[in-house]
């Protein structure tokens, strides 16, 4: 005599969407740097087309993607994670695609979300041609110039007192010149 099918049982952690497999990268802890880093799967890159329809499904295999996004948490719905209509029902952390230039660009916003009108930019990313970068915050930016510019100021500087002492040596000279002729 034949048993019954056993039903499917599904582990209480079950997700329809879970990470990828393999070893993902911890993520980082806020405020860390990571401008420096760059971020490309090939393998992905060669399976897929890059356009916005799935540069957000490629953005979440980097280490630069926060697992506790609400653009995660649409995923494990089976909503597509840049739908505004559901993130301006959510509140804290999520990522938005600001800027578009298929297939070479793609610009990602991390937020704080507040409320429906209020959100607290909190760092960029771009794809360009593949790869994923953390664009530098604005403060860094200035402050490197900063830093080029006095380097510049000090060059300048010791530029014109050494040519302040060469003009200081050839009026001398003259001088002696005409003092010998008399």
């Amino acid at each position: 005599m034949a048993t019954p099918p056993v039903p499917l049982q599904l582990p209480p952690n079950f997700e329809a969407n879970p990470p990828p497999m393999g070893p993902t990268p911890p993520p980082q802890p806020p405020g860390t740097d990571m401008t420096g880093i760059c971020f490309r799967d090939q393998l992905w890159l060669n399976t897929y087309p890059l356009d916005r329809n799935l540069v957000f499904d490629y953005f979440a295999l980097s280490p630069f993607y926060d697992w506790t996004c609400n653009n995660e948490q649409l995923r494990s719905q089976s909503i597509h994670p840049l739908d505004i209509s559901h993130l301006l029902k959510m509140t804290g952390t999520e990522y938005m695609l600001i800027e578009v230039m298929e297939p070479h660009l793609f610009v990602f916003r991390k937020q704080k979300r507040d409320s429906a009108e209020k959100v607290t930019p909190m760092l960029t990313y771009y794809v360009l041609d593949g790869s994923i970068y953390q664009a530098p915050q604005l403060c860094s930016v200035f402050a490197a110039r900063v830093v080029t510019y006095q380097r510049l100021l000090v060059l300048l500087h010791q530029s014109w007192r050494r040519l302040d002492t060469l003009i200081l040596k050839m009026r001398a000279l003259l001088l002696n010149q005409r003092l010998v002729k008399k």
